[in-house]
């Protein structure tokens, strides 16, 4: 038994005693655009339940191995050196020191690296993982200040780190471009995402701004934001002949093995990729240059090798959240009827990837307004590439959206929850779809209630406590529904009732084994206990990417289909004398470990049954979901409704957050415990967002300053108060199970619920995040 697999098995026998009431359902049950899922109106059996995550117990245990963890015979330790400057060449590169130096097995740069072709770069293929398209130590160009340009390779870390620091690089620096207002000045030119203009255009929003009655404008900007996930980005992996095994901090597994064997002109299955736990990962842990660094080394030298990227070399190579400028202007009737919406701006990408900031995401569905306005233009820096950050586009874009809102409410002396309300829009505005579900409003009211927001003072600095100014904000959240296509599940059924779900998907603290061990429960008719769920591999089925919060959805949609092909296999396996002859697989579910009839549940055989019958000791079935065509037939979003209670010291100008609660309409909730975590951690991160970070980045050189935890300030415990969190959990009645996404919603509008906390307690508009106490003073 491998690691992975003892560690699994561990976690499954301490799941003993998790028991789930059984559940007849349909195995045609949901497809794109047919009929729900019948699985989203069941109430009493695993789903819904809060359960602790099957995982914890060894997580806490120290006994869950992470990337940098796992044990390799004769293994070497890696360190990278970088560039300083950020466009040129290398002019000499002295690595004499470094060889000659204690432990030292190996130091690679251009000058000796193999020959390597391109990384697919991410989006150009489906199945490509790349974070940059520059090739790895193949030439002297230096395309950004901190690229990679050396790895020494020795017996210890220390030994590493010191020959490291022994390479010594001159350079040919050429002018770069790093100052973002003279890009802008020189021209920008229209933004796309995910192949999609960021460009929309409803009716003539300029003339009907110029005619409302009531009207706002202001410009809003959202600085550079680095990835900071709490372990840090790491391999292990060795060589066996011609196959790459690797074990990975990853999100991506099956698109990483594809992209590097195109790296490396191997084929697919050369590459094995495991990634069982990750400690975060937030969008930055897909395919980055110290992938490839590594294994490319570990050929060399011929031994395997352990490389861990050091915070500084996390912000180095891992792309973050480019800048944004936003400008929002809104117009509306004297009732808060919207007239006129426009949103537009600039943010900086690179000519080496293909992921701009696209703010306007959110807006696109938010309030329905009679005419819009909506565009990104971008200009391209010479700066580390940017990529997924949580909520790329929604976060800092609702920032700028519900501000705006804030003060459009005000100007019109209307209660910020009521003009919101006002403008909800009964189909999207932009495509004209109706709204797979919406319920926002009953998530307004619910939160309002619990908030006490009629506590709320519409009138700025009215509140104080001692040093203290105390105000009340709220701002909209909305995340959009994906489902990638491509995910394949495997369904292995034991005579014994037993059953395992195998897909290449990931875990990275969202307690994804643990809901979908409930999902899978709930549909086979069988206790947890008796369901193994195997992720995290790049060899098991589907190619699932732990990103934009679908990977519920596409793991639900591709069990799902494997069910309903288990099930039509049992039923042919099931024979004459089966209580179940002759019955179709829309007249079946499972129930209590075995097959009945929808409508007759007394004509019921367990599958040991009908396996025994069929002297089968078990029975594996594999298939892909649909196509996510559901997305064409309806505009499909969470939602939610932020409020946050806010203080600033009229002495010295801190900001702190007292309240905080979020009320969310994200369909079924499928795990409250695992949901409310993911939840908060959200919110945390968007007051993150809200009140301390920023990536300094110096526009002379095009370095980023801060490269630490010391410098670049996330939240920690003392400055996170209570939050408080609540759904609906109303079915979406056309996603698999029901649910929607719930990963990345809860940063969205929390940076708007703060700044407009502040105002209210304050009556200064920050409109420049991060709102620091120097903007308050």
């Amino acid at each position: 038994m491998s690691l992975i697999e003892s560690g699994k098995a561990l976690a499954q026998g301490l799941m003993q005693g998790a028991m789930a009431k059984a559940v007849a359902l349909a195995p045609d049950s949901w497809i794109p655009g047919g009929e729900p899922d019948p699985l989203i109106r069941h109430q009493h059996g695993s789903i819904g339940k809060p359960v602790s995550r099957i995982d914890g117990p060894l997580k806490v245990a120290g006994a869950a191995p992470f990337a940098a963890e796992f044990p390799m015979a004769d293994m070497v330790y890696a360190a990278i050196a970088y560039s300083s400057v950020a466009r040129g060449r290398i002019a000499s590169l002295d690595v004499a020191a470094a060889e000659a130096a204690p432990g030292v097995v190996l130091v690679m740069s251009h000058h000796n690296a193999p020959r390597l072709k391109p990384a697919p770069l991410f989006m150009s293929d489906p199945k490509a993982a790349a974070g940059d398209s520059i090739p790895v130590m193949q030439d002297d160009a230096i395309c950004w200040n901190g690229q990679p340009i050396a790895v020494v390779l020795a017996a210890t870390q220390e030994q590493a780190d010191h020959a490291k620091s022994l390479i010594r690089v001159t350079y040919e620096a050429e002018a770069a471009d790093t100052d973002f207002e003279a890009a802008i000045a020189a021209g920008t030119k229209p933004s796309q995402f995910m192949g999609q203009p960021l460009h929309d255009k409803l009716g003539d929003a300029e003339k009907a701004l110029a005619k409302a009655p009531v009207s706002i404008e202001a410009d809003y900007r959202t600085p550079r934001h680095n990835h900071n996930p709490i372990e840090l980005h790491a391999v292990t992996l060795a060589w066996d002949g011609d196959t790459l095994r690797i074990h990975d901090a990853q999100q991506a597994v099956a698109h990483s093995a594809w992209t590097l064997a195109q790296v490396f002109d191997l084929q697919p299955e050369q590459v094995l990729i495991t990634s069982p736990y990750v400690g975060g990962g937030f969008g930055s842990k897909t395919l980055w240059q110290h992938h490839i660094i590594a294994a490319a080394a570990a050929r060399m030298a011929q031994r395997p090798v352990r490389l861990m990227l050091a915070r500084e070399g996390v912000y180095r190579t891992v792309g973050g959240r480019s800048l944004t400028q936003q400008h929002v202007a809104l117009g509306a009737e004297e009732d808060g009827t919207l007239t006129a919406l426009i949103h537009r701006g600039v943010t900086a990408k690179t000519a080496h990837n293909v992921m701009p900031e696209p703010f306007i995401l959110p807006t696109r569905s938010a309030y329905a307004a009679r005419t819009m306005l909506l565009d990104v233009q971008q200009v391209e820096l010479d700066m580390i590439s940017n990529t997924f950050m949580r909520a790329p586009g929604e976060a800092v874009g609702t920032f700028a959206l519900e501000c705006a809102m804030d003060e459009l409410a005000e100007k019109l002396g209307m209660d910020p929850i009521d003009l919101r309300l006002r403008n909800e829009p009964e189909k999207d505005p932009i495509s004209g779809l109706p709204f797979s579900s919406r319920h926002i409003a009953q998530a307004w009211r619910d939160g309002a209630a619990r908030f006490g927001w009629d506590a709320r003072s519409a009138v700025p600095a009215a509140r104080r406590e001692g040093e203290w100014l105390v105000g009340l904000g709220c701002a909209t959240a909305t995340y959009p529904y994906y489902r990638m296509p491509g995910g394949a599940a495997r369904i292995t059924l034991s005579r014994e009732g037993e059953a395992t779900i195998d897909i290449a998907a990931h875990e990275m603290g969202m307690g994804t084994s643990t809901a979908q061990t409930q999902v899978a429960a709930e549909r086979l008719g069988l206790p947890m206990e008796r369901i193994r769920f195997n992720y995290g591999d790049s060899t098991l089925p589907g190619l699932v990417l732990a990103g934009g919060s679908q990977q519920t959805a596409s793991i639900g949609a591709a069990v799902i289909a494997a069910y309903n092909k288990l099930v039509a296999e049992l039923l042919a396996l099931a024979g004459n004398d089966s209580p179940l002859a002759g019955l179709k697989p829309d007249e079946v579910g499972s129930q209590d470990g075995g097959l009945a009839k929808l409508d007759d549940p007394g004509r019921h055989e367990s599958y040991a049954s009908i396996l025994s019958r069929a002297q089968r000791a078990a029975i594996s079935v594999e298939a892909e979901p649909p196509q996510p065509l559901e997305t064409m037939h309806w505009s499909m979003h969470s939602h939610g409704a932020m409020f946050c209670e806010a203080r600033v010291n009229v002495v010295t100008g801190e900001p702190r957050v007292t309240r905080f609660l979020g009320s969310f309409d994200c369909g079924r909730i499928l795990n409250p415990k695992t949901a409310a975590s993911q939840f908060r951690g959200g919110i945390i991160m968007g007051l993150g967002l809200a009140l301390m970070e920023e990536t300094q980045f110096d526009e002379r050189n095009g370095r980023i300053m801060n490269p630490s935890l010391a410098e670049y300030h996330v939240p920690v415990h003392m400055d996170v108060p209570e939050i408080d969190v609540m759904w609906t959990d109303i079915p979406d009645p056309h996603t698999p199970m029901g649910a929607r996404g719930i990963g990345e919603i809860g940063i969205t509008g929390t940076g708007a619920a703060v700044a407009n906390a502040i105002y209210n307690a304050t009556g200064k508009r920050v409109r420049d995040l991060p709102i620091t106490l120097d903007k308050l003073l």
